[in-house]
């Protein structure tokens, strides 16, 4: 006698949320200023407001940006502010930070624009392997807004996961 074989994956109310999907590509650049510092210690005004208004800014057109200074030297706030404003007519972001933050500041703002409506009363997986790197910050991002409105919360993929959260009976 031959059984069927059922997919019991493929017939449960579990809902995946892939983070993958909310990457945001394009190419991010990371801005350091260290190579615009006199002899790798010291920003001199005149030099940086020349290199400002000489540099071709159009290059980071509709790219990811990072300003930042890797030298162990003093920037003054103003600096960051004028590459800022130089960056932002062509720039999707930017920010000041490294490229491990920008990645989080991108998930921010995809997260944002998540209806967390369509996860009420639901069973989430939230999917746990992905082809780019998703920070963890955007898991724990994730993780509390699903809490309030879904009735269970697992990672990993539908065939193996690993329970988060699980509301309560009594909690509405």
């Amino acid at each position: 006698m031959e059984r069927e074989i059922i997919n019991r994956v493929s017939n449960s109310q579990l809902v995946t949320f892939d983070l993958e999907e909310l990457y945001t590509s394009g190419e991010r650049v990371l801005f350091d200023i260290k190579d615009l510092l006199f002899q790798g210690l010291v920003l001199r005004e005149k030099d940086f407001r020349d290199f400002v208004k000489s540099h071709e800014w159009a290059q980071y057109q509709n790219k990811w940006v990072a300003i930042t200074c890797t030298a162990d030297a003093i920037v003054p706030t103003w600096a960051y502010m004028l590459l800022s404003a130089s960056l932002q007519p062509y720039a999707g972001l930017v920010i000041f930070g490294s490229l491990q933050e920008l990645e989080i500041r991108l998930y921010e703002r995809a997260l944002i624009k998540v209806d967390w409506s369509k996860f009420e009363n639901a069973k989430v997986v939230v999917k746990g392997c992905s082809k780019v790197e998703v920070p963890v910050s955007a898991y724990v991002a994730v993780t509390s807004q699903l809490r309030k409105v879904a009735t269970s919360i697992m990672y990993g993929e539908p065939c193996s996961t690993v329970p988060i959260f699980k509301k309560k009976p009594t909690e509405s």
